[in-house]
């Protein structure tokens, strides 16, 4: 640790187990957590704190206080007080009942009960003493208490089974193994507190799925990661008991260095409120100085006759300072142009909008019990404003559900289905499968229909057997048996499920594994593989390597990927083959199918034992481990032999079409970004109506360089507008936006489709093409990017949210897709078979792609006409109730007399006004939602921004000073000179006030009420 800024900051954690004194000399964490923020003392004062960095808290209470003071006030103070502590008190209420659940919540969490190794004996202590260093036992459907190095289980080989649910929100289970060195101790108490080993791992830190350590112990290192450990908030499961050892505990567990605050997403109608109540707070003060200056004249040219009966105050020196004093009077009087009620208000509003999307029934997924969720409350207006809408392609756009249906051995391809003549036919659901029955392991519900890759296997052709073989051993997959012959495989992702799978029918059944073993039935004989290494995947790397050991002691290299990577560490004398292969890919491709290539290297035993203590140095390294990995695996991946490849089919989500269709007529761009081939992906546009053979070109960007990048780009915008593009940097930074702005402006005849890869997506990414590249993007009527890296989306995403100004969605599944759902204005995450990632870090959940047309085009849509609709009527009613002030200030001698009762003033926005734009802010629909989603160009107001802007909020200022005028003049001019048969006057100030005041109710009612209906909605001054 070192000192820094006078805290300490971890480099690295050195833990001893079973050793509380050395341990404590760090000063670590205790595992008591506290999420609460306040306790029965700070409440008031941090709550009081927190709540007035508001702005509009502290603008109030700065006018409360020029209330306090008699020589300017003609308010009493409670016209301000009750309003402003009746917010703040249901603010305060809300945030101490939160804080009172978390608070509970803690207490309940820290005092469950932990079974800790104390003195050789296991005790029970609470949660919140245990500590770093500390052997605590486990038992079945346990919570884990702290973030532990698995030690031994009850499981054969130190295995144990977790959920991690509330970490990443998956069910299924995850396998996690201990070192075979210390699942050597099993459950002896002796030699479990004889365990003396010394940790040195990474500081805490909020990766979930990452770990990097060393046990030291008897003399030897050890390499420690993820998969030795056991996070606090998952759940033991299929395991008896299990010991671990305490590396992380209370806040420095990752599940509570996960629980920071997200970054805050605001929508545009927000940033314009912000803006308008500027400009309010600019009017009020234009219009308290006229009201001054005329105080001030009006003192000096007519004032001076009243003096002999109203004498100034002692302290009153001159007109002036009484048009000073006048001015900060008005101030207070005339501030109810923005009411306090106005914030809380929108929040009520929102919240009834987000229970609206959860209450609805008709975006349930019943197939998986999956209802809409608004998991943030702030952001529903701008669902109705989306220009750009970025998709994944798996899981989203696809069910990611995976079906083993072709595959290229060796030159050769296997998968269609042919009649008895030899003619290729149509596979149906009256298509006859191939028998299995051959192999009483095989899982019955796979389905193939090529019985010539059957008889291939049959006959033991070397090829077939090796490319089967090569999928039964090259995976992470976990056997469960839960009766002979019963085999349940544990996926963490379904393309391995299906390969494995397929593996299993045609003869080649993984049944298990240890951390040093993997045993596979092969055309029904047991085989037990040595498993010496595996080179995991990862989105970098885009290939999986495992090395083993095969009974007759030949070491061989098995590995699978992407086609892009291993071609280029095939042997050249693969020449042939590859293209062969090649030619099968795009064949698959074409058909929608995702797929893999596969490869193996036989290794000699010398070169791997050198290898090997070269793995062993860099898996213990205490720094650049990763890197010292990865360069080891891209040695030993050279000169692979190519076996063949493989095609799995991810069918489309039910609805895609449709929705896809829908959403751009409605004149929003899809961006598909998907980290799939380019075929496929091609194949997924054609099938969604994304891409149409209609289409007048679909440019690919395929360039290796960045001149060839910049070349393409460049040609292909020269084909759609027909205007040569100057050579050279076109684009600056001063000038991108006029430039992107005449992008939009510019006409593109017909439609066109852009298709890039992750390569050259990378060159166009750059400062100096990035520009070019939106332009060209932007006129697209579709844009497919491929190969892309979870960063990539990121980028494409912000790309356009920076330069084109416009409101972006982002919509994955998985965890690649969480950077881009973070980055959007707007995320929604689907709950598909990817986990549950992509929801936890989005801002709204659905259960199927074709629901996110009635989130926009029905519930954005509403959500944004109803927002503007109460903002516009909100302001017009409160200029209209505050601008009668400014009227009779000219007929009162600028006294800063108000025109209405004190409690009218008080309660004219909680009670008097409140209800009509509420409702209509929550309820109104100009149409029903058939009329919705039948007519999609009703979306585009919300686009272009059109039902409240700078316009309409001046158009707003019009009509409520209009009718202010109408409201305060009329009754005067009734009243003035009117009197009564006894000659006195017929009204006085009071009747007056009471006159003008019932009146003005009627009307901002009335004129809501015709808003409501779509009665002359925006014509000014009709009732009055």
């Amino acid at each position: 640790m070192k000192l820094c800024r006078d805290k300490l900051v971890e480099e690295e954690r050195r833990v001893i187990a079973n050793n509380r004194e050395y341990n404590e000399k760090f000063q670590y964490a205790s595992n008591r957590i506290k999420t609460s923020k306040y306790n029965m003392i700070t409440f008031l004062p941090i709550n009081l704190f927190e709540q007035f960095q508001r702005v509009a808290n502290a603008y109030f209470l700065f006018l409360l206080l020029l209330q306090l003071i008699p020589h300017i006030s003609s308010l009493s103070w409670f016209t301000t007080i009750v309003p402003l502590v009746l917010v703040l008190t249901i603010t305060a209420v809300k945030d101490a009942t939160d804080d009172f659940f978390r608070y509970k919540s803690d207490n309940q969490v820290n005092n469950r009960q932990s079974q800790v190794l104390i003195d050789g004996k296991l005790q029970n202590e609470k949660w919140m003493n245990v500590r770093v260093g500390d052997v605590i036992k486990l038992e079945n459907n346990q919570f884990v208490a702290a973030d532990i190095l698995l030690l031994s289980s009850s499981e054969p080989h130190g295995l144990s089974y977790v959920e991690t649910a509330e970490l990443d929100g998956e069910t299924n289970l995850k396998v996690r193994q201990a070192l075979t060195i210390t699942s050597e101790l099993g459950a002896d108490m002796s030699q479990l507190a004889e365990f003396d080993g010394e940790i040195i791992c990474e500081p805490p830190n909020n990766k979930l799925d990452r770990f990097t350590g060393t046990l030291f112990w008897k003399d030897k290192k050890y390499p420690l990661d993820n998969e030795k450990m056991l996070l606090r908030g998952c759940v033991l499961r299929n395991t008896e008991w299990c010991f671990g050892l305490v590396i992380f505990a209370g806040p420095d567990t990752k599940l509570m260095q996960n629980s920071g605050h997200t970054k805050f997403k605001r929508t545009s109608i927000d940033r314009l409120m912000n803006t308008l109540v500027l400009w309010i707070f600019g009017f009020l003060v234009c219009m308290g100085t006229i009201l001054g200056i005329g105080n001030s004249i009006w003192e000096n040219e007519v004032g001076f006759h009243f003096r002999i009966y109203l004498p100034w105050d002692q302290w009153m020196k001159s007109a002036i300072f009484s048009g000073f004093l006048s001015f900060w009077s008005y101030i207070i009087i005339l501030n109810t142009v923005v009411p306090i009620s106005l914030y809380v208000s929108v929040e009520v509003i929102r919240l009834g909008h987000s229970y609206f999307i959860n209450w609805d029934r008709k975006m349930f997924f019943a197939q998986k019990n999956i209802s809409a969720e608004a998991r943030t409350t702030t952001l529903n207006e701008e669902l109705g404003q989306i220009e750009y809408i970025f998709s994944d392609k798996t899981g989203t756009l696809t069910q990611n559900i995976m079906i083993f249906n072709k595959c290229s051995i060796d030159g050769k391809t296997y998968g269609d289905a042919y009649d008895e003549l030899g003619h290729k036919m149509e596979i149906s659901e009256k298509t006859s499968p191939v028998d299995f029955s051959f192999n009483t392991l095989a899982d019955n519900k796979f389905k193939f229909y090529d019985n010539s890759l059957v008889e291939a296997t049959k006959l033991g052709d070397p090829s077939v057997h090796e490319f089967f073989r090569l999928l039964s051993l090259c995976h992470t997959v976990m056997s469960e048996e839960k009766s002979e012959g019963e085999l349940f495989y544990q996926a963490q992702s379904p393309d391995e499920g299906a390969l494995v799978t397929a593996a299993r029918n045609f003869g080649f059944v993984f049944r298990s594994r240890t951390p040093e073993t993997i045993t596979v039935n092969e055309m029904g004989k047991p085989v037990i593989y040595r498993l010496l290494a595996i080179l995991d995947f990862n989105n970098v790397r885009k290939r999986m390597s495992v090395i083993v050991r095969n009974p007759e002691g030949q070491i061989r290299l098995y590995s699978k990927g992407a086609d892009t990577i291993l071609f280029e560490r095939l042997h050249p004398s693969n020449e042939e083959l590859m293209y062969v292969t090649s030619d099968h890919l795009s064949e698959f491709a074409g058909e929608g199918l995702r797929t893999l290539v596969l490869a193996y290297r036989d290794l000699d035993e010398a070169y791997f034992n050198k290898w090997q203590k070269m793995h062993y140095h860099a898996s213990t390294a205490l720094e650049n481990r990763d890197e010292q990995l990865s360069a080891l695996y891209e040695e030993i991946e050279q000169d692979l032999m190519l076996l063949g490849a493989t095609a799995v089919e991810d069918k489309l989500q039910e609805g895609v079409s449709d929705t896809i269709a829908n959403l751009t007529l409605a004149n929003v761009k899809i961006w598909v970004l998907t980290g799939d081939k380019q075929e496929t992906a091609v194949n997924i546009g054609y099938s969604c109506n994304m891409l149409t053979d209609d289409m007048n070109e679909i440019f690919i960007i395929s360039g290796r360089t960045v001149l060839e990048v910049r070349d393409q780009i460049r040609t292909a915008r020269e084909q759609m507008t027909g205007n040569p593009v100057c050579n050279g940097h076109a684009f600056s930074e001063k000038n991108v936006t006029s430039q992107l702005k005449s992008v939009v402006e510019e006409t593109v005849m017909g439609d066109f489709a852009l298709i890039i890869n992750g390569h050259s997506l990378a060159h166009a990414l750059e400062a100096d093409m990035k520009q070019e590249f939106l332009e060209l993007a932007s006129m697209c009527r579709t844009v497919i990017c491929c190969r892309v890296t979870p960063l990539q989306k990121a980028q494409v995403v912000e790309l356009v949210k920076m330069y084109k100004k416009a409101v972006t969605l982002a919509i994955g599944d998985g965890a690649n897709d969480v950077s881009m759902i973070k980055t959007a204005h707007i995320g929604v995450g689907i709950s598909g078979q990817e986990g549950m990632q992509a929801v936890l870090a989005s801002d709204y959940s659905i259960g199927q792609f074709r629901y996110l047309q009635r989130l926009l085009l029905v519930h954005g849509r509403w959500s944004y006409l109803r927002m503007c609709k109460f903002l516009y009527y909100f302001f017009y009613k409160n200029f209209a109730f505050t601008l009668v002030h400014f009227w009779f200030g000219f007929f009162c001698g600028f006294s800063a007399q108000t025109v209405y009762d004190q409690w009218f003033i008080t309660l004219y926005n909680i009670v008097y006004t409140s209800l009509p734009v509420l409702a209509m802010g929550i309820f109104d629909q100009d149409v029903n939602e058939q009329k919705s989603l039948e007519y999609t160009r009703l979306y585009e107001p919300g686009q272009l921004n059109l039902l409240f802007n700078k316009r309409e909020f001046f158009i707003c200022i019009v009509h409520g000073v209009y009718t202010s005028i109408v409201l305060f003049f009329v009754p005067y001019g009734a009243f003035c000179d009117a009197t009564r048969d006894d000659g006195q006057h017929f009204s006085d100030y009071q009747s007056f006030a009471v006159t003008v005041a019932t009146s003005l109710v009627i009307v901002v009612s009335v004129q809501t009420l015709t808003a409501t209906f779509g009665i002359a909605s925006h014509i000014p001054g009709l009732i009055c």
